[in-house]
């Protein structure tokens, strides 16, 4: 059996991954906040996988064994809380949506760790005051136990384009379609079109950070039309997919966030 690398403290810090480069599974005994404000994020853990461009942040509970990979060059802004300390009230992983506001206060929380001053504090305030007020995204492609189900999602795994119907592809591997919505309910807690379209939506976000042009994308997924998948990656991510590496611009720290933390600190 593989050893799990267990590093107690989370850290809070920013780095830098290459295209492809990743962190191991390991675990905290802190709850962790990761936030990618380059490139698009892939968090794994033995119950499925989170995936967070730009303008989401991914909530990973204490004692959740978990890895990191990267899709395009990958700015990793980390923040660690005490297990004590669970501003979001989330006991699983949960992919969250990052304001403009939010992302500001993460990169500038992340810069400077072991600065202890009343000023960070304000900072680190306002941003779990902000995390607080973060929507939830339902962006978890979860992962199969039941063999049949298994056999069934490392298919379309290694083609997130193939179109055929859940009777077709039960046929393949031999199970009916009414039993297979049976298990996808069961065991993923979701339809088997809600399924498909996160696995699609997660290898969209790898081939636009790749700079695959959008009409290509929405083929090699598998959707019927460009405006059908342009529609769907709205509404999942909040901007077009045409827009989605403005949506990931390279960060020019500002003293907003710092501002804002010194105002919060002088109101009272």
């Amino acid at each position: 059996m593989m050893e799990i690398r267990h590093d107690p403290v989370a850290p809070t810090r920013t780095q830098s991954l290459a295209p492809g480069g990743s962190i191991d599974a390991h675990r905290h005994d802190d709850h962790q906040i990761i936030y990618a404000g380059r490139g698009v994020l892939a968090v794994t853990t033995s119950e499925g996988s989170w995936v967070a461009p730009g303008t989401r942040a991914i909530w990973v509970p204490a004692g959740t064994v978990h890895a990191h990979r990267a899709y395009g060059e990958l700015d990793l802004h980390l923040v660690g809380l005490p297990a004590t300390e669970n501003p979001l009230g989330l006991n699983a992983p949960t992919v969250l949506a990052v304001s403009p506001l939010l992302r500001e206060l993460i990169i500038e929380y992340t810069r400077a760790h072991d600065d202890d001053s009343p000023e960070r504090a304000r900072l680190r305030t306002v941003l779990l005051d902000q995390l607080r007020a973060s929507p939830q995204q339902p962006l978890h492609l979860p992962t199969p136990t039941a063999p049949l189900l298994r056999t069934l999602c490392d298919i379309l795994r290694a083609d997130p384009g193939d179109s055929r119907t859940l009777a077709e592809l039960g046929r393949e591997i031999g199970a009916s379609d009414r039993a297979l919505s049976r298990l996808f309910r069961s065991d993923l807690g979701m339809t088997f079109p809600q399924w498909r379209t996160q696995l699609r939506l997660h290898h969209a976000l790898v081939l636009l950070t790749e700079r695959t042009p959008v009409t290509a994308v929405a083929h090699r997924c598998g959707w019927s039309s460009t405006s059908a998948f342009i529609d769907v990656f709205r509404r999942a991510f909040g901007h077009t997919p045409g827009s989605h590496r403005r949506a990931e611009v390279t960060y020019d720290p500002r003293p907003e966030a710092v501002r804002i933390a010194r105002s919060a600190g002088n109101a009272d």
